[in-house]
């Protein structure tokens, strides 16, 4: 391991990474493994997750397909240096700011999409021109595998290596040094990320999850709210760190949403759902065993129909749920959704900012006020109104958590720059000594009122402009009066 790692080091320093056209021909290489190897891709989600491939291409192809087509348009344009701002004494000074690629970094992806937030990633470290080391989940052991026999026939293999294994080897590998870690999953195992990151002072990048809320306000078109709630939350069999975790909603409202829930799970997967090509299965006997645990003691207004030898969970729906109960102090990720009661949308407030924050917070209402209201009395890493999951389909937004839910983003032009140092840099010439003199020993109060001046005053250009013309002005009169006292 330790080899491998210092080979991509050696890399790295040789420099070949840097260059935009190598970059730009990277992750066409990867757009072509995408594409021309998609069956296999398709076939590996299968196995572990039990998905079709419709909800394969659609839930993890596409998004990477959609990236690559972004960050191959625009990275030419983001690895330009950009002018920073200058005062009176850097005027005639070169200043701006140029991304540079961080290293070696280490990507620790999921199993729950183990395809698209794996890759995902892995485009934003080569578009910042970055070596990489690809640790998949073990979990989602087909889709490892692929990954593992696909990325080093179409990228440079010095560069990017993957490298496959379990607890025993991912604690081997945490202690190695890394420039950054991107690491997607639970809290418990961010934890372990981060303190083995600290001892060689190493950035990380942690998308954590937790228990995103939902809340319904009885102002809303319950029958669409349902319906899309019913979708993010059931998808991939609730495996999903943004899915809606549990309902905050009023009293009167708790029955009809069971009932539209109900009703949209007939729509969406059929009479015998368990037979249905769209709904997915717990990754492992481990997870599916955790997920019974919850049920335990909860009173189950729909499903709860479980079948180990599949780890087949039925999608089910909690009521009158304690809000000390298990289910309600770790999250769920399984196709389990409870219904918390609260009196108004002011006792959800507080709710939620009792617990932990979230990596996504949902609200359904036609009242706006009330929707802002509750965005600016929460935390969480994202929000979306009206809908659920689909802010991360956006790439113009930045993809993360806060606090306990991960800390830094990505996606996109987020991507780029978490990969990326911003490197200051300011080009100066040995000329105008006379003008640094301001700084030099012995120091006098006059130094200090124009250090003040030069370094404190600010201009907007219109200003700038008028102090030039003046300060030109007043040369031409000086050098007129000269020639006119030299006359005889």
């Amino acid at each position: 391991m330790e080899s491998q790692i210092q080979r991509v080091r050696e890399a790295f320093a040789s420099g070949r990474s840097r260059p935009v056209k190598f970059r730009l021909q990277q992750l066409e290489a990867l757009r072509r493994m995408v594409q021309e190897r998609e069956k296999d891709i398709l076939e590996a989600l299968a196995a572990d997750l039990c998905k079709s491939e419709l909800n394969a291409y659609s839930q993890e192809v596409i998004t990477i397909l959609g990236e690559l087509d972004l960050v191959l348009e625009n990275l030419p344009e983001w690895v330009t240096a950009k002018p920073a701002q200058k005062n009176l004494l850097t005027m005639l000074d070169e200043a701006y700011v140029q991304p540079e690629p961080l290293g070696v970094v280490l990507i620790i992806g999921a199993w729950n999409y183990p395809f698209v937030l794996t890759i995902q990633p892995l485009i934003g470290a080569i578009a910042a021109g970055n070596a990489v080391i690809i640790k998949p989940s073990e979990l989602s052991e087909k889709t490892a595998k692929i990954l593992t026999e696909l990325l080093p026939q179409y990228l440079d293999q010095d560069l990017y290596a993957v490298i496959n294994g379990g607890v025993k080897e991912t604690t081997e590998l945490l202690k190695q040094r890394f420039d950054h870690i991107l690491y997607t999953g639970s809290m418990a195992v961010g934890k372990i990320v981060m303190e083995a990151a600290a001892k060689h002072l190493t950035p990380v990048t942690l998308e954590l999850g937790g228990k995103s809320p939902c809340y319904v306000d009885t102002d809303c078109d319950l029958d669409v709210a349902c319906r899309r709630i019913t979708w993010g939350k059931y998808m991939n069999c609730g495996q999903t760190c943004i899915a809606p975790d549990y309902i905050l909603c009023e009293p009167s409202l708790q029955n009809q949403i069971v009932q539209k829930i109900k009703e949209t799970l007939k729509e969406f997967y059929g009479e015998n759902i368990k037979e249905s090509p769209d709904y997915e299965r717990i990754i492992n006997l481990h997870h599916f065993k955790r997920i019974l645990n919850l049920l335990e003691g909860q009173k189950i207004a729909f499903g709860g129909e479980t079948d180990e030898a599949t780890r087949y969970i039925a999608p089910t729906i909690l009521t009158d749920v304690d809000p000390e109960a298990k289910v309600m102090q770790e999250e769920i990720f399984g196709p389990v959704l409870p219904i918390v009661s609260v009196k108004n949308a002011d006792e959800a407030i507080k709710f939620i900012n009792s617990r932990e924050k979230p990596l996504a917070f949902y609200i359904f209402s036609h009242n706006n006020k009330l929707v802002r209201r509750m965005i600016d009395g929460t935390s969480s890493g994202g929000v979306t109104a009206n809908d659920v999951i689909m802010h991360f389909t956006l790439s113009s937004l930045p993809f993360g958590g806060v606090g306990s839910s991960g800390m830094g983003a990505y996606h996109g032009k987020y991507s780029f720059d978490t990969f990326s140092h911003q490197r200051s840099c300011l080009l100066k010439s040995l000329k105008r000594e006379g003008a640094n003199k301001l700084r030099y020993p012995p120091n006098s109060q006059s130094k200090v009122d124009w250090a003040k001046f030069f370094l404190l005053k600010r201009f907007n250009k219109g200003k700038l402009a008028l102090l030039l013309l003046a300060f030109l002005g007043l040369v031409v009169a000086v050098l007129a009066k000269t020639v006119l006292s030299s006359k005889p």
